[in-house]
């Protein structure tokens, strides 16, 4: 009788889990999208296959713990009209909330998100990956290691340029346009300073631009790319770099020079900017973690500003590149940091 009552209480435990705190996440991957290790662990194949389009390409580089994402998928049926989710957050924990049933919860200082999320939302994937997966990486990546960066950056003979700019003022365009004439091409609207390394070294994304799709007018094999919702809910067209043989793509890039865009008529030309406002344009970016975190990144924005910085007035694109290669050219070869190195610790 004794061993009866053990097995059916042990039965009724199994049916009591309102948190769904031991649901089953049986499939485990683990991507490196800008070279940090990234675990997720989920219950849906589609969820996989999301994260290798958006971070496949990339390789382990850094010694870090593994950021951790648990994403759970429910088969309700809910709702295809899905908006751009609100975001808030306190102290450690963001929440991103699509609706009711679609919503992710991000730990800073942990290194860990978790959510639920419903088949109808993941079978947009371009919608999750934008919303869901990428930023997650972001939310728990910036305040652990990096400061983030509003900008593109381009390379050439080994000095790189940060194009800046609110949207809208060129920066994928131009970024693009320097790679078609070849620039080696790193990141189009993101670009990211490690904090625990010196000097001014980038990392990004380079496989793969978003554009406007208006930007078609300018690039017209740009047609046939798949369109995605940016954070605004606009649409974008993603390319994948690779699919553009004549793209060469780096991993990272020393920043020799900062350009602030200015479209406008008239020639191109480059002309100065005051380091003050560069700086308090970076600093919008910085808008989330500890004051500790937050100093670390004021202070990093401080060393890339060891680099020239300028406004680059301009309307056409190819003057516009041919402006910036006669400046890169002109710049000096000072030394702006050790470059970065696979399997470099960055524990604090």
């Amino acid at each position: 009788m004794p061993e009866r009552i053990d097995a059916e209480m042990s039965a009724g435990r199994q049916h009591k889990d309102p948190l769904r705190f031991d649901f089953d996440l049986p499939l485990v991957t683990c991507c490196h999208p800008l070279g940090f290790s990234l675990e997720i662990a989920t219950n849906s194949p589609e969820v996989l296959v999301a994260a290798d389009e958006s971070w496949g390409n990339f390789k382990k580089r850094f010694a870090t713990p593994p950021l951790q994402l648990r994403l759970g998928v429910l088969d309700a049926k809910r709702n295809k009209n899905f908006q751009v989710p609100e975001i808030s957050g306190q102290w450690n924990l963001i929440a991103r909330i699509a609706d009711e049933h679609n919503f992710v919860v991000t730990n800073t200082d942990e290194g860990l998100s978790y959510g639920w999320l419903t088949r109808d939302l993941i079978s947009d994937r371009a919608y999750f990956r934008y919303h869901f997966l990428e930023s997650s990486f972001w939310l728990m990546a910036v305040p652990m290691y990096l400061t983030p960066i509003h900008g593109a950056c381009v390379n050439l003979g080994g000095k790189g340029v940060l194009l800046c700019g609110d949207s809208g003022a060129g920066k994928s365009s131009l970024a693009y346009a320097c790679a078609r004439s070849g620039w080696s091409f790193l990141s189009d609207d993101s670009s990211n300073l490690v904090r625990r390394s010196n000097g001014r070294t980038v990392i990004g994304n380079p496989y793969q631009i978003r554009f406007r799709p208006s930007a078609v007018d300018l690039f017209p094999e740009l047609l046939n790319q798949r369109v995605s919702p940016r954070i605004t809910g606009k649409l974008s067209i993603e390319l994948v770099t690779q699919t553009i043989p004549k793209i060469r793509t780096i991993s990272e890039s020393p920043v020799n020079l900062i350009v602030f865009l200015n479209r406008r008529r008239g020639p191109a030309e480059l002309v100065s900017f005051s380091r003050r406002k560069a700086f308090a344009w970076f600093e919008q970016e910085i808008c989330y973690g500890s004051q500790e975190v937050r100093s670390e990144q004021r202070a990093s924005l401080k060393r890339l500003l060891g680099a020239e910085v300028c406004e680059l007035r301009y309307r056409d694109l190819d003057q516009a590149v041919a402006r910036l290669e006669m400046m890169v050219n002109a710049c000096g070869t000072e030394a702006v940091g050790e470059p970065l190195h696979a399997g470099i610790n960055l524990d604090v």
